[in-house]
């Protein structure tokens, strides 16, 4: 019997019933089992900020490398950049960036600083020369000179590093640790190599 005629039978309009069912139920589980893989996967989000030249990748609780070394150059030219007319702006500007953990000591050490940027008068600039990432701490290193000076005294130049862990939370960059020092970037490496007196960092 062909099948073109089985199927017009009685049987053959149960074969293909039971047939369209398994398909139906395969199709359903099929579905389930995408929506809850979509569900369970963390969206990435692809930014291309106007400071890099490539697209960087973020997710709800990481990012990519070139990511952080942005958010930790802008940092860096953010607080290396202080005069008494914006000292009070950039307290401010950071403050939403801090975690908990060191929220208040970051806060007091920045209030002490602005007051003796006022009190002397001193303007601060900040040359960032480079910007590394070390994947195994989570640490952006941004090394460069700074240029401090009063208003009757000679430019002060001296080497300076910023080193900050960044970590994401909800999408958004979360200052965990800061260490500012006028020395080249204590990497992991550089560690290795220096003296314990040395390699001691204060956040």
């Amino acid at each position: 019997m062909r099948l073109a005629e089985f199927l017009r039978t009685w049987e053959g309009h149960e074969a293909e019933n039971r047939f369209s069912r398994i398909i139906i139920l395969g199709l359903l589980m099929v579905c389930v089992i995408t929506s809850l893989a979509a569900w369970r996967t963390e969206r990435s989000i692809i930014l291309v900020p106007p400071t890099l030249t490539q697209e960087v990748e973020v997710t709800r609780t990481a990012a990519s490398s070139e990511f952080k070394e942005s958010w930790g150059l802008f940092l860096a030219e953010l607080l290396g950049n202080t005069t008494p007319a914006n000292a009070d702006f950039l307290k401010t500007a950071i403050e939403p960036l801090l975690a908990p953990e060191i929220y208040r000591t970051v806060l007091d050490a920045m209030t002490d600083q602005i007051k003796a940027i006022k009190m002397d008068r001193v303007a601060i600039s900040f040359t960032p020369r480079h910007v590394d990432y070390e994947a195994e701490t989570n640490k952006v290193f941004v090394s460069g000179e700074l240029n401090s000076q009063g208003p009757s005294s000679q430019a002060d130049i001296k080497p300076r590093t910023y080193e900050f862990i960044i970590a994401i939370k909800n999408y958004r960059p979360r200052l965990e640790f800061i260490d500012v020092y006028p020395d080249e970037p204590r990497t992991r490496e550089r560690l290795k190599s220096m003296p314990p007196q040395q390699g001691s960092s204060t956040p």
